[in-house]
Order: structure tokens, then sequence, then C-alpha cells
């Protein structure tokens, strides 16, 4: 009798925290369990480029150099506009002033001027514009250029091809898998992406035609990619 009410008690523990937490224990499928991790990929054209351009001007007083600058800028901002580049794809980034010195062995510091910067970051929607434009913006005062930074306007879609892909190739490993143990994939039990998902463009290219003066940006291709975990339960 004594067995009985041990064994009873024995049932009526509680299960350990491990097995309590998962939903489905390895242990307790109704078959071989199979993780696999992949890797998916697809390729794009950036559609987007990004550029910081500014003008950086001198002068003897504070009040000249930001009067040099602003009219400089003035210019440049013209020249994006005239080229079709929308206000909501042109943010200013940096406006500074700032004192420039002369120094001497134990002497202070003497100001002999001042530097005004202007910079603005200019989003363009059509690539092919941008080499042109790079080149009307130094034309009308821009003495300071950063990028370009190439992306896509729509990275999600890509990512979504590139998870597809992802799927595919850990199911045909799976089935590889399966068949070298002599069973058979029978469902998917779960999929986790990795966190690492990414958009990787090519390196940007800069080319000056021969006939022309015109600066051209070859984007090349970008590489998307999705890694993802997979668990197949195999039969």
């Amino acid at each position: 009798m004594r067995g009985l009410i041990l064994a009873g008690l024995a049932i009526a523990l509680p299960l350990p925290p491990a097995v309590a937490q998962s939903p489905q224990p390895a242990a307790m499928m109704d078959g071989t369990i199979l993780d696999v991790v992949a890797e998916g990929t697809t390729s794009r054209v950036p559609d987007l480029a990004t550029i910081r351009t500014g003008v950086v001007t001198q002068s003897a007083t504070a009040s000249a150099a930001l009067a040099d600058n602003a009219a400089r800028m003035a210019r440049v901002l013209a020249a994006l506009s005239r080229a079709g580049v929308a206000a909501r794809d042109v943010t200013t980034t940096a406006a500074t002033l700032s004192p420039q010195y002369r120094y001497a062995d134990n002497q202070p510091p003497v100001i002999t001027g001042y530097q005004a910067t202007n910079t603005v970051s200019v989003r363009f929607r059509t690539i092919s514009a941008s080499g042109p434009i790079l080149d009307a913006l130094v034309a009308q005062g821009a003495n300071q250029i950063e990028g370009p930074i190439l992306s896509l306007a729509d990275p999600d879609a890509a990512l979504d091809d590139a998870r597809t892909d992802a799927v595919k190739r850990a199911r045909a490993r799976a089935t590889l898998y399966a068949r070298a143990a002599g069973l058979s994939v029978v469902r998917i039990l779960s999929i986790s992406e990795s966190g690492d998902q990414a958009v990787s463009p090519g390196p940007v290219l800069y080319a000056r035609a021969k006939e022309a003066a015109d600066t051209t940006i070859m984007p090349g291709e970008s590489a998307v990619t999705a890694r993802l975990s997979v668990r197949f339960l195999l039969k």
C-alpha cells in the first residue's frame, strides 16, 4: 500500500521547468527533430542615392564668413531645385561657425578668422541623375561632397524574397538529410530569423564619358540576405 501511495505522489509532482516551458518537447515528439540554418539571397539594383554636400567658407570676420556661406549655399539649393530634387529630399545636417587660430610657442592662440560650414543631405530617387547634379553643385559653389550611399526604396520586398529563398534552401537541405537517413520530411515545426538580415550595396563606380563632362554613377547590384533557423520533423 505504501508503494502505491508513493507512486501516486510521484505522478502528481510538477514537470521540470525545462519541460513545462516547451510546448512540444523533442523527447516526446513522434519522429526525429532536425534543425537547419539556411541563408537566402536575392539581388536588386539600388534605386536611391544619398549624398552629403555643402559649402565651407572662411573670412576675417564671423559675419563675412556667414554671409559668403549663405550666398553660396543659396546657389547650391537653387541648383538642386532646378534639377528636380524635391524639398522633402533635402535635409540640413550641419550648420557651424568656428574661429580659426594661429599657434606659436609660448604664446596664447590668436584668432585669424572664422570658418562657416553648411551641409545638407540630398536623396536622389533617380540615381542616373545624381552624377550630373554633383557637377552642377560644384559649379554653383559646393566644395564639400560625401557619398553617394546607395540603398533600396523598398528593402522589405527584397528581404521577403530572400526569406522565401532561405526557406526553400532549408527544406532542400532537410530533404537531403532525411533521404540519407532513410526518412522523409513531415513538416516544419518552427521558423526563426537570426536577426542579421542585410542589404549590402555593391561598389559604387564613377566614370566620366569621353564626349561629355558629366560624372556618371554606376550603382551595380546590391546583395540582399536573410538567415533563418528552421526546425523540421522527420519520420
